[in-house]
């Protein structure tokens, strides 16, 4: 693994922070689930400690199901719902909060031993303490998202939503940057890197930020069709409330995601094409290749989600399937960044 790493502490640094990146790829998965199933406002209360235990009796599950029957999503839509079908909403939430400990226990102790141990490289650690702080934030963002659906709307605002998810894909995209140059110590980065080689992981990471509206509003199943939107390829009510439509009309909402994708779509197969083609770099080659593959099995996932009228597994996928475009993308990029000054 990571035969290109010479040190053997840059081995241990790289093991650990992928294994980190594929446990926050997890909880990106399973924060979508909870989305899906409108299972995030479950859990009324923040308590980072004492809420890592779960109900364990009869009388604690009571005492949680009548905490839940004080707020909006219970009252206004799920007064129907019994306490058996409580707690499996509740268990999806819990394990979202679960997981999230779980990946800051996972970074933070062994940080603080490999730096305690000398094993880091001076130039990573203010990187290891900015994905720490950012970490933290991630949490406080998710209590802060999940408050909006406690007070008088029984949803959590669609802003607050998208930048928890902005936030997550930002930490993970980070990590596995970082898992790239430390296992590429032979290709050295330019000084002024390319705006336009950078600007296509700008792109990808707006257009997840795009399909967190999207869930965000419920927009995917305004219109379960494809390609037209109902009868329409462009609806005739789409910024029908001016410019914040783009960001609170389902309609809007959608059509934009639509076309950010189409246009994602014709860039990234262009760029993979004539880099595959053209280069001589066969990491480079590697990098395109992937980027191809990620964006065809994540245009049909985007295509299923609608026609399947977002089905949680599929749609849970087409979540995920951003996020390997997101990662096929930043490697690709380092390739191409990095491509004349391999040794």
């Amino acid at each position: 693994m990571y035969p290109h790493v010479t040190d053997n502490n840059d081995r241990w640094i790289a093991r650990w922070l992928t294994v980190c990146a594929v446990v926050i790829f997890g909880m990106i998965l399973l924060g979508g689930v909870t989305r899906l199933t409108d299972s995030g406002l479950s859990m009324v209360e923040w308590q980072p400690i004492m809420g890592a235990i779960p109900p364990l009796s009869a009388a604690d599950w009571e005492v949680a199901f009548a905490k839940y029957q004080q707020y909006p999503e219970f009252q206004k839509i799920n007064y129907g719902m019994d306490l058996a079908g409580f707690k499996v909403i509740f268990l999806y939430e819990y394990l979202h909060r679960v997981l999230g400990r779980l990946i800051g226990l996972l970074y933070f102790f062994p940080m603080v031993f490999f730096m305690a141990r000398g094993m880091v490289r001076r130039p990573l650690v203010p990187k290891l303490l900015v994905l720490f702080v950012l970490g933290g934030c991630q949490g406080l963002l998710g209590w802060y998202m999940v408050k909006s659906g406690l007070v008088d709307r029984p949803d959590v605002s669609q802003y607050r939503l998208t930048a928890h998810l902005g936030l997550a894909v930002l930490v993970y995209g980070y990590m596995v940057w970082l898992v790239i140059q430390i296992t590429s110590p032979h290709r050295r980065l330019p000084n002024n890197p390319p705006m336009r080689i950078m600007g296509l992981v700008a792109l990808v990471y707006l257009m997840i930020l795009s399909g967190g509206f999207v869930a965000g509003t419920d927009a995917g199943i305004s219109y379960p069709t494809w390609p037209l939107m109902g009868d329409h390829f462009i609806p005739p009510s789409i910024y029908a409330e001016g410019w914040v439509s783009a960001f609170e009309q389902v309609t809007t909402i959608q059509f934009n995601h639509r076309m950010f994708a189409y246009a994602l779509a014709l860039l990234v197969a262009a760029i993979a094409l004539v880099n595959l083609r053209a280069s001589t770099d066969l990491r480079v080659k590697w990098g395109a290749g992937a980027m191809a593959v990620a964006l065809v099995c994540q245009v049909t996932l985007g295509i299923s989600t609608l026609l399947t009228y977002v089905a949680v597994p599929v749609a849970a996928a087409h979540q995920g399937g951003a996020v390997v475009l997101l990662t096929a993308v930043l490697f690709f990029s380092h390739a191409r960044l990095t491509e004349r000054s391999r040794l």
